[in-house]
């Protein structure tokens, strides 16, 4: 029988709780790039790569704010954060071909946020049969691609939509 491993999700399973402090807070006051994952700062929210993704590409649009109800929130935020969501469908749909995205919060823990204490939007590519007996009956995902190399393409592809949008 073949092995799939996954070893990333063990460090996730036994500390994603066990964490002092916000991981969102955390990521967001180190410097941007492969090592925090974001490839985009705005004025008040950043574009973050899923560091446990669902499928390659899967993407945050996180609030510099530290809040974990979408009311809290003003308008000019709340604006901006689909703003950011629309532009990295754009992005992701154009650099990966997906076809289709899952979109959406998870407000507070009966919810299902994993971490409910910093609102957060998810962008997730889809595409037409990408569940499939893994992810059905052996509850694994399988990805073809690196977080690093997720990482390297969407921020290429980003700056290259910045430019088309700038011209």
């Amino acid at each position: 029988m073949d092995q799939l491993w996954s070893p990333w999700r063990m460090t996730y399973i036994k500390n994603h709780k066990n964490e002092a402090g916000c991981v969102f807070c955390d990521e967001l006051a180190q410097p941007d790039g492969p090592g925090n994952l974001i490839f985009h700062r705005a004025e008040y929210n950043c574009a973050i790569l899923n560091r446990y993704p669902y499928t390659s590409g899967h993407t945050m649009v996180v609030p510099y704010i530290h809040c974990s109800d979408i009311e809290e929130l003003d308008a000019a935020i709340r604006a901006e954060m689909m703003e950011l969501t629309t532009r990295v469908i754009a992005v992701i749909k154009r650099e990966y071909q997906a076809q289709g995205f899952n979109v959406g919060l998870n407000i507070g823990e009966a919810a299902g946020a994993g971490i409910s204490e910093h609102l957060h939007f998810h962008i997730v590519p889809r595409w037409k049969g990408d569940t499939n007996f893994m992810s059905t009956l052996g509850e694994t995902r399988v990805l073809p691609e690196t977080l690093e190399d997720s990482y390297k393409r969407i921020k290429q592809a980003w700056e290259w939509e910045m430019r088309e949008i700038d011209e």
